[in-house]
């Protein structure tokens, strides 16, 4: 079979060449829903926070993150860019009926002009001289809007340093007091050990690699003669998150789904790539192709396109249930952005180089500026981020879902409330979910306080003025422990949910095990199993079954949980949840490896399977 006709799930994503034809598999279905004037994709029905016809700008401009680095690093005509190339003359022509617009504060578009910027930097031959003095007149008036249009305070910032650059680059006028604003107070999210937070008190997650490291290392590339020093600190900051990032990573090439703008899917990776592109080596060559030839093997084998090849919103598969309020149908285009070794020739060291596996990474990575601990079992590929939550909090969809459960999972992900009713409706795993006893339940949205230690991960958060909750995590993997200890004026109901095992798989019949009694339930299936046990408390166990899409991985799952009457005063609780992916032949289930637990009114002490004791000061 050709190469150009092969489905794109037959693509082996090995080499340079099957790199280049995976873009064009993507890009291609793309074609019949340009608009008559092709500034403009319309990708579906569904709309976003902003203009529909934003979105469907917004749909044509993301399509660039992977067509730019491809034409930077190769002579190959690609019929597609006749298309984009008419757009950007359209788009910009405020004569044409889809002009792309005047520019306002902190508009939706001034998130899309960025790529404009890395296109005149890249492939200024192609974007650039191919227009009329009229059109590029058009061009640059347009892109300069950028600079006098407020954006908001995070990784936005970075939105018109990339255009100002771009246009420098073609000899037009362009701000370098913006620039330097814009980079200087960036630098203020800085913490420490290569991380930043997205914004003064902002949230670490992967708009840290896919944005603001990404965009750092496209500005060291390419200013690393002229502005030399800021170059080589990002450099050198990014080599340090490295360090840290890789832990995120498994071996079948996923990764942690954690935080917003997961639809962005395959960017996930998109760090290894800028890393590759700025020429820094925190890890070998063939370590980080292996990083991103294995994050994009396993991407492409979920089912994130519908029937006309069309990426959808939603993580392995589609669902506007996890959604933000800001994804329209263009927006997983995003995704592209892992495809910057493109831009590299083919005689590059690193499409030379031998893919190689990831190195040697230890059990557990804390990681104090995410608020994590990382913990992994080579055994089953399984990563568990244990996480403390926040001080702050934002206005996003489901950010309590998104960064203030206790773990995330690689292998079971996480789920997002439906609706308000109940726990089927709120999917609450790894919560603790609490309700007036009138099944509308409060979860964590950020914590008065947190710690993170050696061995256990402390949190304290009030989900009413008058209810206190203090928990202990101790992290592990299979099993984890969490300790909560309730300080309530009010009569409440609480639910622990353990992780959310998916009851169906595409490729394998499901038959479901199932153990239940008042202290304990589990859940098992070929693939999996979850559980929970109540160590100290009154409490029941039961399996909970939530509305279907509301995890990000599978679209039926079963939540094991703990469910207790609190009355008014002091109550503890103590869970054990378990968590185990079934890998290979020959696996033994460690569910009968119950961790223990003993409570005296100072101390809680610990007992793990393997033969560990934690204790903790209460």
């Amino acid at each position: 079979m050709l190469a150009s006709h092969r489905p794109i799930t037959m693509n082996p994503i090995k080499t340079r060449e099957d790199v280049r034809e995976l873009l064009k598999q993507i890009c291609n279905p793309l074609k019949p829903y340009y608009s008559k004037g092709v500034a403009r994709l319309k990708l579906g029905n569904t709309s976003a926070a902003y203009a529909d016809s934003i979105a469907e700008f917004e749909g044509f401009s993301r399509v660039l993150w992977g067509l730019v680095p491809f034409f930077a690093g190769t002579d190959e005509e690609y019929e597609i860019w006749d298309m984009q190339l008419q757009g950007i003359k359209n788009g910009t022509n405020p004569n044409h009926d889809e002009y792309w617009g005047d520019i306002k504060d902190y508009d939706q578009r001034i998130v899309e002009m960025a790529v404009f910027g890395l296109a005149l930097l890249l492939i200024p031959e192609k974007v650039w001289e191919p227009l009329s003095d009229e059109e590029k007149s058009n061009f640059s008036h347009w892109l300069r809007q950028i600079n006098r249009c407020k954006v908001w305070d995070c990784n936005w910032l970075f939105f018109p340093v990339l255009v100002n650059l771009g246009l420098k680059h073609v000899g037009e006028p362009y701000s370098q007091e913006i620039m330097e604003e814009n980079l200087n107070r960036i630098d203020e999210f800085y913490l420490s050990n290569g991380w930043y937070s997205d914004g003064i008190n902002g949230h670490c997650d992967y708009y840290v690699p896919f944005a603001i490291h990404y965009y750092s290392l496209i500005y060291a590339k390419v200013m690393e003669t002229e502005d030399p020093i800021r170059s080589q600190q990002y450099k050198t900051r990014a080599e340090v998150f490295a360090k840290d990032f890789i832990s995120w990573f498994s071996s079948d090439g996923s990764s942690i789904p954690y935080g917003r703008s997961l639809a962005y899917r395959f960017a996930q990776s998109s760090f290894w790539s800028a890393a590759v592109y700025a020429e820094i080596e925190p890890f070998s060559l063939g370590v980080m192709k292996g990083l991103i030839l294995r994050n994009l093997r396993w991407w492409f084998k979920q089912p994130m396109f519908n029937d006309a090849g069309i990426l959808t919103v939603g993580y392995t598969y589609p669902n506007l249930v996890m959604a933000e309020n800001y994804n329209s149908p263009g927006s997983p285009y995003w995704a592209l952005k892992t495809f910057l070794p493109l831009a590299l020739d083919e005689e590059h060291p690193f499409w030379k180089a031998d893919e190689e596996s990831l190195p040697e990474l230890g059990n557990t990575s804390i990681q104090k500026e995410p608020h994590m601990v990382i913990c992994r079992d080579k055994d089953s590929e399984h990563i568990l981020a244990f996480n403390s939550g926040h001080m702050s909090t934002n206005e996003h969809t489901h950010t309590s879902a998104k960064y203030e459960k206790f773990v995330y999972s690689n292998i079971f992900g996480f789920s997002v409330p439906r609706a308000e009713w109940g726990l089927s409706q709120g999917a609450f795993d790894s919560m603790l979910a609490l309700s007036e006893c009138d099944n509308l339940y409060r979860v964590k949205r950020y914590c008065e306080e947190f710690a993170i230690e050696d061995q256990f991960i402390y949190t304290r958060w009030k989900p009413w003025h008058d209810v206190d909750v203090k928990t202990w995590l101790v992290p592990g993997t299979p099993w984890h422990i969490r300790i909560h200890c309730i300080q309530s004026s009010r009569l409440l109901d609480a639910a622990d949910g353990g992780f959310a095992l998916g009851i169906e798989n595409k490729h394998v019949k499901a038959e479901m095990e199932v153990t239940q009694n008042k202290n304990e339930c589990l859940a098992r299936v070929s693939w999996g199993a979850t559980g929970i046990k109540n160590l100290y408390g009154d409490g029941n166990a039961e399996l909970i079954y939530p509305n279907s899409n509301t995890n990000l991985i599978n679209s039926r799952t079963v939540i094991p949980t703990i469910k207790t009457r609190i009355n008014p005063g002091t109550s503890w609780l103590v869970s054990a949840v378990y968590g185990e992916p079934t890998i290979g032949k020959g696996f033994e289930s460690s569910w009968d490896d119950v961790p223990d637990v003993s409570v005296t009114a100072e101390k809680m002490i610990v007992r793990l399977p393997n033969a560990q004791t934690i204790t903790i000061v209460i």
